[in-house]
């Protein structure tokens, strides 16, 4: 079981982190849907990038003049396990759906929502008790925008998930393609 936070300076540390990483890889989701022409999803990355990097510039202004401890890079990961390696991330952008990158920012945002809500719940001073509730709260939005960009991408009319599960999909594609590259056998073509 987790200890509660115990201070207002341990509390901005995981605060600075969950919002650095969610900043950082709305950035990335940003450009990576920008460059496949998805410029609803590209345009909602953005704004979630911006609301995250000015809520970590306001966390560091209040957080300014106190001893806030490190945490482990990994920490709060969207995408990476351990140590960064670009080919990892890499690859999950290029193989992954927009549903999928969007599952991944919905599991990231749900668990800073029950991270800052069970902060909330088991902290004894006031002042992170408010802090951690505001936190929840604005989590807790962003899982509605995330949750509604879901439903956009389901109304697409291709139940990619179903698809995908039966064998079809980008790799039926993929396929065809290089069959009809293929040079015919001798005597056929």
């Amino acid at each position: 079981m987790l200890e509660p936070i115990g201070s207002v300076e341990e509390f901005y540390a995981h605060a600075l982190a969950i919002e650095r990483e969610a900043a950082r890889c709305y950035r990335r989701f940003q450009e990576h849907f920008a460059d496949r022409g998805e410029e609803v999803l590209a345009g909602l990355c953005g704004n979630l990038a911006r609301f995250e990097e000015d809520h970590h510039a306001l966390l560091e202004e209040r957080a300014r003049g106190l001893a806030v401890p490190e945490l482990p890079p990994e920490r709060y990961r969207w995408l990476e396990s351990g140590a960064p390696e670009a080919a990892d991330c890499d690859l999950v952008f290029r193989v992954a759906t927009p549903r999928q990158l969007l599952d991944i920012a919905l599991k990231a945002e749900r668990g800073a929502r029950r991270f800052f809500e069970w902060v909330a719940g088991t902290t004894a001073n006031g002042e992170i008790h408010a802090l951690a509730e505001e936190m929840a709260r604005e989590e807790a939005e962003h899982v509605q925008w995330v949750t509604r960009a879901i439903e956009y991408v389901r109304a697409d009319g291709v139940d990619w998930d179903k698809l995908l599960a039966a064998g079809g999909g980008p790799g039926l594609a993929l396929g065809e393609e290089r069959r009809l590259r293929r040079k015919p056998p001798p005597g056929k073509g």
